[in-house]
């Protein structure tokens, strides 16, 4: 049976145009991206996200306990556990390790950060000539060159000497468009030597200068992240070297960071009772400005001791910007 005719004047007998999508507004669009943005939508985080958080630490001795020849006790497995619980607490994008034991140790180590579910898919291991300290760096960001130097040389009062942990350096793809550089050293040790560990300790941070204005002469706009154990305050000479002449293009700053309680020591040295900051985050002049201080800051908790004598130090940069 044939359905009857509309009514006239029914809006079922008028004439339907096309239908046609009209762009909303560029502000309702705007706001629509915020609400993204501030959800927490991990999709639209991770293909947008720019923010890097790096932690610098070093672990003190991350060795076996037994090994052959070694001086100095390695790691229990409860000062490891310790240290990689204090890392899964900060949870960094990008990691930068001091003292790294031998390479089977760091393997054991990306174990221990792969079972902690911390997401690291890319990693530097330097192998310089100290047989049992060594740079690695951990990172959730894919390394896109590696141009670490292990086998660096000087000469100290006729004595050829080797920089003996190296200088770690990776560049990182942040996103397909930014690159950011990490540079990592464990300088001389404050440990009385016949040599003079304050001159040996000079020469390598005169090498580390000479590798950062390589750096910086090729592509002055590099984001440039120095880490590591300096083995000295910011008064020394070894300090005043690495940092740069004062307003020059190639000056580092120095990141000001302080723990919860304002204190801002990194190491505790047992032997003389000394608490003392001597491990450093650097950035060139540029990238310091993005740097996220209320959310940057030197580690403290209760078991901090346990795992090293030196506290990690925490820098989060809000962006960084597209290499050139």
């Amino acid at each position: 049976m044939p359905l009857p005719a509309p009514l006239s004047g029914s809006r079922l007998s008028e004439k339907r145009e096309p239908f046609c999508w009209k762009r909303p507004p560029r502000s309702l669009l705007l706001a629509c991206l915020s609400i993204l943005c501030a959800s927490g939508f991990p999709g639209f985080q991770r293909l947008h996200a720019r923010e890097v958080v790096f932690a610098g630490y070093n672990v003190e001795n991350y060795a076996p306990l037994l090994e052959p020849g070694r001086k100095k006790p390695g790691k229990t497995g409860r000062a490891a556990a310790a240290v990689v619980g204090i890392v899964r607490e900060i949870s960094p994008d990008i990691l930068g390790v001091v003292e790294m034991g031998p390479p089977r140790q760091f393997e054991e180590f990306r174990s221990r950060l792969t079972a902690a579910g911390l997401g690291y898919t890319d990693f530097e291991f330097v192998e310089a000539a100290d047989p049992d300290r060594h740079l690695a760096l951990a990172s959730r960001f894919p390394i896109v060159a590696r141009q670490s130097a292990p086998d660096l040389a000087f000469d100290a009062d006729g004595s050829h000497e080797k920089m003996r942990r190296g200088i770690l350096d990776v560049t990182v793809a942040v996103t397909a468009q930014s690159r950011l550089r990490i540079v990592g050293v464990h300088l001389k040790s404050k440990l009385e030597i016949r040599e003079g560990e304050e001159l040996l300790r000079r020469h390598e941070a005169h090498l580390l200068r000479q590798h950062i204005e390589a750096i910086l002469k090729d592509a002055p706009d590099t984001p440039l992240l120095v880490f590591g154990d300096f083995n000295g305050t910011r008064d020394e000479a070894a300090l005043r070297e690495i940092i740069g002449v004062r307003g020059s293009p190639g000056t580092l700053v120095p990141v000001p960071l302080e723990d919860s309680l304002g204190d801002r020591w990194t190491h505790y040295w047992d032997l003389k009772d000394v608490y003392a900051r001597i491990d450093y985050i650097f950035l060139t002049r540029t990238l310091s400005r993005a740097v996220d201080h209320s959310r940057s800051y030197i580690y403290r908790g209760p078991l901090w001791r346990d795992a090293s004598d030196h506290r990690p130090l925490v820098v989060t940069l809000k962006s960084v910007s597209a290499a050139p």
